[in-house]
């Protein structure tokens, strides 16, 4: 699968996350995760305000662009038909099948509008619990992510600046999240994960779950409601960099289509919504 790259007209810099091919776990089996310490919160956003608000622009910005390294059909804008708050503490990022704006894409008039966030420039954390919970989108093509990137990328670019992604989903696999981490020599569909499941059919549509990871020096281990699935040390690179002790940004986003879930189809509902409930990073 190809890279994520930027979408073609932000600034400053930010790469989208890949893993179509996903390495097997960490961990022998999922175990339930440990009861944290007392932790100072250094990021918290629980989305309140009033229905059809912008997101609070001091912690957030909005790209927009359309991204043709990895084929994806959406032009991302940066208004409020894409993002914003409910009124009930939640935003909602909606993928609409429109072009309002006669916005171009890489395969022409573009089909579809959505929205991608990051705190670039406005919070970067080293280290601590990280985690949001969300109600996920639906249908074949749909791209959700909740992911992270390496502050220093307008530097030394990407993969060199380090990825963690938190929490990928396609809209094929609708009771499977995956985790990945990207890195020099492991990018792309060489990035280093795993995927878990939810039992019994459920989907992840269907409910508001929490994703995680916990972050320290020379370690990520990911969790979904609390239920640790995998953990990721430099021994897991084999011999490769691990480009993860340092200050990352937060992103959100959902894509339509491109080459890891493939493009929606006449099943798939539009509007297509994701809602966020809250963003919250943590520190011992």
């Amino acid at each position: 699968m190809s890279t994520r790259r930027f979408p073609r007209g932000f600034q400053p810099v930010l790469a989208l996350a890949a893993a179509a091919v996903v390495a097997s776990s960490g961990l022998a089996a999922a175990a339930p995760a440990a009861a944290p310490p007392a932790a100072a919160a250094t990021f918290t956003d629980d989305f309140t305000g009033p229905a059809g608000a912008a997101v609070d622009g001091g912690k957030w910005q909005l790209e927009t662009g359309d991204n043709v390294n990895n084929h994806e059909r959406q032009y991302y804008t940066n208004g409020t038909g894409n993002a914003a708050l409910d009124g009930q503490g939640n935003l909602v990022i909606t993928a609409r099948k429109e072009n309002p704006a006669n916005y171009q894409c890489w395969y022409g008039t573009c089909q579809y509008t959505s929205a991608r966030l990051n705190t670039s420039g406005r919070f970067t954390g080293q280290y601590g619990h990280v985690e949001a919970r969300i109600k996920m989108s639906a249908g074949q093509g749909m791209w959700p992510a909740f992911w992270m990137l390496g502050n220093d990328i307008g530097g030394v670019g990407w993969p060199a600046c380090g990825e963690i992604d938190i929490m990928e989903n396609v809209g094929f696999e609708p009771s499977t999240v995956h985790g990945t981490i990207h890195g020099p020599g492991y990018s792309g569909s060489g990035g280093i994960g795993a995927a878990y499941s939810l039992p019994n059919g459920q989907r992840f549509a269907d409910g508001f779950h929490t994703f995680a990871i916990d972050w320290a020096p020379d370690s990520i281990s990911w969790s979904v409601d609390g239920t640790v699935y995998q953990r990721r040390t430099p021994a897991d690179l084999a011999g490769k960099q691990w480009v993860f002790n340092k200050q990352f940004f937060l992103i959100l986003n959902l894509a339509v289509g491109g080459y890891w879930p493939g493009d929606p189809d006449g099943n798939t509902p539009f509007p297509n919504t994701l809602v966020i409930d809250y963003v919250r990073v943590s520190t011992s």
